[in-house]
């Protein structure tokens, strides 16, 4: 990022540069400047080249009035930026990157330096997530349609159906949650709001039809108390689970839910207490952390999480051979 916005200040105005001059300034070679401005074309910055001169440059109204940020504020927003929109970032944002290196280059000498000198030294590491390839073209109709109050046709995937299901939505919110983004909608299908990810949707097409989001939607209202995102029917159960030293104090330093709370036993251990909206999503949590949680409460969950021990231990029992289709190392053989 720091050499793009050296050559973005190099072309704004003037007679520009060719590759030759940008690679002296720079101090790289003149291939890698031919691939730093294919990338600031990319990014939307409007590169001029003359051929008579044989120079690069860009037009001066390219650039925004200069805005009074702190330095704090704009380190907040030029990480954040780059952080989203890079290839390890969240899916389908990558315009945020073109954003921060517009951003940064209206900002004033001392601040750019300021922001060189400390943005490197950090990183902002998310977790896993799906990547989402070949979903753009979905995100962007998503957009549009929500944009424009108009339903959809999709046909999806579905892993709670185990089929390809079809039908008409009418799209309310847009949600990026831990790995995926979703789309939240009432679904003709089910007669029932919904919640869909987009990595799953096969086909979709925008439709004539329009539609108004109820005025009494809210999407906290809609998730409730769900561990994540899919509450459940009945009604919200209390859950109180007890980890054990080795990991209580690295499991309360979360927030992993609004209703969470903790209470410390004087043997070290820690009970964690938590209200949600179906047992199932946080049942896999738990089931993450071994023998160093237990369900205390509610039984239905006990029996849950004993269940898929119990389907576990069979799969590691000793003496039982892995599948005969099992991939094996070369010392396994």
């Amino acid at each position: 990022m720091t050499r793009l916005l050296r050559l973005v200040h190099l072309l704004q105005g003037g007679r520009g540069h060719n590759t030759a001059s940008l690679a002296l300034e720079c101090g790289v070679s003149r291939r890698t400047i031919f691939r730093d401005l294919d990338v600031l074309r990319q990014a939307g910055v409007p590169l001029v080249f003359d051929d008579r001169s044989q120079h690069y440059r860009i037009p001066e109204p390219f650039l925004l009035p200069a805005t009074s940020f702190s330095p704090q504020e704009a380190l907040a927003l030029i990480l954040l930026c780059q952080q989203a929109g890079n290839h390890k970032g969240v899916p389908f944002l990558t315009a945020a990157q073109s954003a921060a290196l517009k951003l940064e280059s209206v900002f004033p000498a001392r601040l750019r330096d300021y922001l060189q000198a400390v943005s490197g030294a950090i990183d902002i590491s998310l977790p896993p997530r799906n990547p989402l390839t070949t979903g753009q073209d979905h995100f962007d109709q998503l957009v549009a349609a929500i944009a424009a109050r108009r339903c959809v046709r999709i046909e999806y995937d579905s892993l709670t159906e185990w089929t390809q299901i079809r039908t008409r939505l009418s799209p309310y919110r847009l949600m990026f949650s831990r790995r995926s983004w979703y789309i939240i909608g009432r679904s003709s299908l089910h007669r029932a709001t919904r919640t869909f990810n987009i990595g799953r949707i096969l086909r979709l097409e925008t439709t004539d039809d329009r539609y108004q989001v109820p005025r009494g939607f809210h999407l906290d209202r809609y998730l409730r108390n769900a561990w994540h995102l899919i509450p459940e029917r009945g009604k919200d159960q209390d859950v109180v689970i007890r980890f054990q030293k080795q990991v209580a104090q690295n499991v309360a330093e979360v927030a992993w839910h609004k209703t969470q709370r903790v209470a410390w036993n004087e043997d070290g251990t820690m009970d964690f207490h938590v209200r949600v909206s179906g047992l199932h999503e946080i049942s896999w949590w738990i089931l993450g952390y071994g023998d160093q949680a237990e369900v205390l409460q509610p039984s239905a969950l006990r029996e849950l999480i004993a269940g898929r021990v119990r389907k576990m231990a069979e799969h590691y029992r000793i003496g039982r051979e892995p599948p005969p289709d099992a991939p094996r190392r070369r010392n396994d053989r």
